[in-house]
């Protein structure tokens, strides 16, 4: 199972760190990606860190305003978000393809979390 934490009510401008928990999985040897959905759009990657550290961004406008990193003594990979934007309001999942690379695609993830709220508003 996959836990996500770390949502809620942001100013614009402001910053947030989600976090992605799991009582069963040790995350160090699984490819952990971020994605983010909105009501009425489909569900889009944002970013994904490998077992080994590698990083891929999947959303441009995320690039520069958002880190991924993963603690493997807490078993927990998180994700910082900065400058947030209205547009960043979402439900954010983390996931897993099951194994130590990144899902690449919605269609890749054998595991999702059940997501955490971000609103971005004034």
């Amino acid at each position: 199972d996959l836990v996500e934490s770390g949502g809620g009510l942001v100013q614009p401008g402001g910053s947030l760190k989600l976090s992605c928990a799991s009582s069963g999985l040790p995350l160090r040897y699984y490819g952990i990606g971020w994605f983010r959905q909105t009501p009425g759009k489909e569900r889009e990657g944002v970013l994904c860190i490998s077992s080994s550290r590698t990083i891929t961004y999947y959303a441009d406008s995320m690039k520069g305003r958002s880190t991924i990193s993963r603690d493997d003594a807490k078993n927990m990979v998180y994700l910082q978000m900065n400058s947030l934007k209205p547009e960043d309001t979402a439900v954010y999942y983390c996931a897993t393809r099951g194994n130590n690379l990144c899902p690449r695609e919605i269609s890749e993830v054998d595991e999702w979390g059940q997501g955490t709220q971000v609103t971005v508003s004034s």
